[in-house]
């Protein structure tokens, strides 16, 4: 049997936000076909692949009606709504204590105002009663990027070394996802999707992981419930691990692993996304000194800070310990981007041509992060670097998050019968 490389087939069919069944009536091919062309065992010709790609090209038609409703919990500045807006939803619920976070969250979805949009704090509120958890609007689309702390690597370790419990046993932060739970249980939504680090899958001895699966699966009855761990990498200049739980209320043939991502090994580099610094460099808030077009100097380290990290680097080195600075340069990939980066910002530090490295801006973590991009200032920085650098330290990949939109896109939205003309020349071929 010839064996093809699939990707390009599934990349159209993601474009086109078609399912299984979607590609089979626009084909005219059986569920079965679709499903040997996505795994290679079969090539579709080159007409079938000329209707898929107009039917990519096409707007969605989302004219007037949104395509589906979604609510937006631990919401951050909305990394997660930024890659599902775009389909067609409106969100109709947003819920973020962080008072800062709420200032970025609203400055960059300011048509929020006026509509039936409910922005809310703790969503814990909302969850004391059926008649609180009422108050939450009708949704298709739950997202919620629940705090990922007692999960966390580093939040493990910090709580095991205060002698402090973790995960499930933290009532402060551990039991928000049954706050989640809730809210499903309550409201039915075709589909959910939770975002965590990927540490969860290991919390515990994997106890953690298989509660949640177990509550979301078992108790919710949301067996179509698939799990994926995605790299920032194949996306942006950022080795970033994260897992994305998806479910829906239906067995619909979803499938997660038939998600195309490109090569991580070949993703973009650091000189993407950093300030030019050629003296061209269009002026960017305090970010930029006017006068020479370069960083700021403020983003500089002083010579204290520069000698302390290294001679701490050098410390732990000679230990066999492996802490120490990230030193990155164009043609690098950094590592994870931290709520801590405004501390000292030593897991990613800029070369400089002359003189002590740098820390990122918070323009540069916002194309990092791909709220912009790569050379991008779009999104709106209203708050301190010191919040910024939380604020995107704390929150997703947003072309991962678009990613996995678009393949979750044919079993989200309403559309209606799309019939481009390569379309009628194929009934008459086939």
């Amino acid at each position: 049997m010839t064996k093809f490389d699939p990707s390009a087939f599934v990349a159209v069919r993601d474009r086109a936000r078609l399912g299984r069944e979607g590609v089979s009536k626009a084909l005219k091919v059986t569920p079965r076909q679709v499903r040997r062309y996505e795994k290679g065992e079969s090539r579709p010709d080159e007409l079938k692949m000329s209707v898929l790609r107009q039917l990519a090209e096409e707007p969605a038609p989302y004219l007037h009606k949104p395509a589906f409703r979604f609510i937006d919990l631990f919401a951050g500045i909305g990394g997660l709504r930024r890659g599902f807006e775009p389909l067609g939803g409106q969100c109709v619920f947003t819920s973020e204590w962080d008072k800062y976070a709420e200032k970025t969250y609203r400055a960059n979805h300011p048509q929020d105002a006026g509509t039936e949009h409910i922005f809310a704090g703790d969503i814990t509120a909302y969850t004391t009663s059926e008649e609180k958890l009422r108050e939450i609007p009708k949704h298709d689309l739950l997202l919620a990027g629940f705090p990922c702390q007692p999960f966390s690597i580093a939040g493990v370790s910090k709580k095991n070394a205060l002698n402090r419990p973790h995960g499930f046993l933290d009532e402060t932060q551990g039991t928000l996802f049954f706050h989640v739970a809730k809210i499903i249980a309550e409201h039915r939504p075709r589909a959910f999707v939770l975002e965590n680090v990927k540490n969860l899958l290991n919390h515990d001895k994997g106890r953690t992981f298989q509660t949640i699966m177990k509550v979301l699966k078992e108790d919710l009855k949301y067996t179509n419930t698939q799990v994926r761990v995605f790299s920032g990498k194949s996306f942006v200049p950022q080795h970033r691990e994260r897992i994305f739980i998806v479910g829906f209320r239906e067995d619909n043939g979803f499938d997660f692993e038939s998600l195309m991502v490109p090569d991580p090994l070949k993703g973009p580099r650091l000189g993407s996304i950093l300030h030019p610094e050629n003296g061209a460099t269009i002026p960017d808030g305090h970010f930029i000194d006017a006068k020479t077009g370069d960083v700021s100097s403020r983003y500089v380290l002083t010579d204290h800070l520069w000698k302390y990290l290294q001679d701490y680097a050098a410390k732990h080195k000679a230990a066999g310990n492996g802490f120490g600075f990230g030193l990155v340069g164009p043609d690098d990939v950094t590592r994870t981007l931290s709520a801590r980066y405004y501390k000292d910002g030593s897991e990613i530090l800029v070369q400089r041509k002359k003189g002590n490295p740098r820390r990122l801006t918070p323009r540069e973590c916002a194309r990092l992060m791909g709220f912009d991009e790569p050379q991008g200032s779009e999104f709106k920085i209203v708050v301190s670097d010191t919040q910024a650098y939380k604020q995107f330290g704390n929150s997703v990949v947003v072309p991962v998050v678009k990613a996995v939109a678009n393949h979750m896109a044919p079993w989200l939205c309403e559309t209606t019968e799309r019939v481009p003309a390569a379309q009628k020349e194929l009934r008459l071929v086939g």
